[in-house]
């Protein structure tokens, strides 16, 4: 599965990564949420995506501080 693939590969990351890469992922959110605003977005399923993929960031920042 590409999830799986994507986890492991944060796992793997460390905090200074994956906080940058939780930054890219916000940035992008927002990016694709303006796109959507101004009627620019295509596939309005990548936003889904993106927030999905904020929370297992977010989740694997938690594993790793705890």
């Amino acid at each position: 599965m590409k999830t799986t693939k994507y986890v492991e590969d944060l796992r793997t990351k460390s905090l200074a990564e994956l906080n940058d890469e939780l930054t890219a992922a916000k940035k992008e959110l927002f990016n694709l949420r303006f796109q959507n605003a101004t009627n620019q977005l295509d596939n309005t399923s990548r936003i889904k995506e993106v927030r999905r993929n904020i929370a297992r960031i977010q989740g694997i920042i938690a594993e790793k501080t705890a």
